[in-house]
């Protein structure tokens, strides 16, 4: 990489925020959910879903990236607090994951979703959008990554490039859902969504450090 694209991209920050932010969006564990809120319906209507459900979230997403800090200035909740909470937050989650806990809850909302409307073209925006995507993790986790202590405005372009990325992988592993699981395994997915546990794990204990130490010194 040359100086001219280092002093706009930093790629540390592009590789940490895409490993937190693939990890909270999950889009491997997303991809069943999809294809079986999908189930039964064309391969164009299909199609539409994927694109509209990842748009939705894209909209958020980008839309809290850029107004979260600010609402939260108004509430008066500090980064640091922020982080805290997150941290904790994203370290339930990470422990859901190595337990297997996560995909049991989403497979369990996806089948109450499927008795409770008889309309599957009702999934782009909820549950798949929100939260599945575009969850309160996903909030927390971006907006810490915007505003951390050493990401000035080029590590905030590479926290949206990140974003960015992941959100195209999770429209692809939509795209491809059916194929994508029966390539996978079961197996294979077990071990893919507690591997990322622990590393989601780990960044959440990291978050929470970081914010006792912003609080108290």
């Amino acid at each position: 990489m040359g100086p001219r694209m280092s002093a706009w991209f930093d790629m540390a920050v592009f590789a940490s925020a895409f490993a937190t932010l693939f990890v909270i969006i999950d889009p491997p564990g997303c991809a069943p959910i999809f294809a079986t809120l999908t189930q039964g319906t064309s391969k164009a209507h299909r199609r539409a879903m994927a694109y509209k459900s990842v748009g939705v979230a894209a909209i958020i997403l980008f839309g809290f990236a850029f107004v979260g800090e600010w609402l939260f200035g108004k509430l008066g909740i500090s980064l640091d607090a922020l982080r805290i909470a997150g941290g904790v937050m994203l370290f339930i989650i990470g422990l859901n994951m190595v337990f297997e806990k996560r995909t049991e809850k989403r497979e369990d909302r996806a089948e109450d979703l499927l008795e409770d409307i008889g309309d599957p073209e009702d999934i782009s925006v909820f549950p798949m959008g929100i939260p599945m995507i575009a969850g309160p993790g996903t909030m927390a986790s971006l907006l810490l990554l915007m505003k951390g202590d050493d990401v000035g405005p080029a590590g905030e372009i590479s926290v949206l490039v990140a974003l960015l990325t992941v959100l195209l992988i999770t429209l692809v592993s939509f795209l491809l859902a059916g194929g994508l699981i029966k390539l996978m395994g079961k197996t294979f997915t077990n071990v893919l969504t507690r591997v990322l546990g622990v590393l989601l794990a780990t960044l959440a204990a990291q978050f929470v450090l970081d914010g006792i130490q912003g609080a108290l010194f």
